[in-house]
């Protein structure tokens, strides 16, 4: 029904034209989450700033960040956020 709801609101229609790796990334993504390709592009939409203030407050806020200690090696790296990352559904 919530799914329902927002549809009434869509009144454009764009053609997208993608290259076969964008459109293999967008179409995996949908069949992960089951939804459709539209939605996953929407959704990627809507989490972008909306204005060049927001942009540059979220890139001020990032600069502004304490440095975090990373480990020497690489691989160590791509272990710790393996673990600490939380799958989406």
């Amino acid at each position: 029904m919530r799914q329902h709801m927002r549809m009434r609101n869509l009144d454009r229609r764009v053609q997208l034209l993608l290259d076969e790796p964008r459109h293999r990334k967008v179409s995996e993504e949908a069949r992960r989450r089951h939804v459709s390709m539209a939605a996953v592009i929407r959704e990627a939409i809507d989490r972008m700033p909306a204005t060049a203030d927001q942009r540059r407050a979220a890139i001020a806020d990032i600069l502004a960040a304490e440095p975090m200690p990373l480990p020497a090696d690489p691989s160590d790296l791509r272990r710790e956020l393996d673990d600490a990352h939380v799958p989406t559904r």
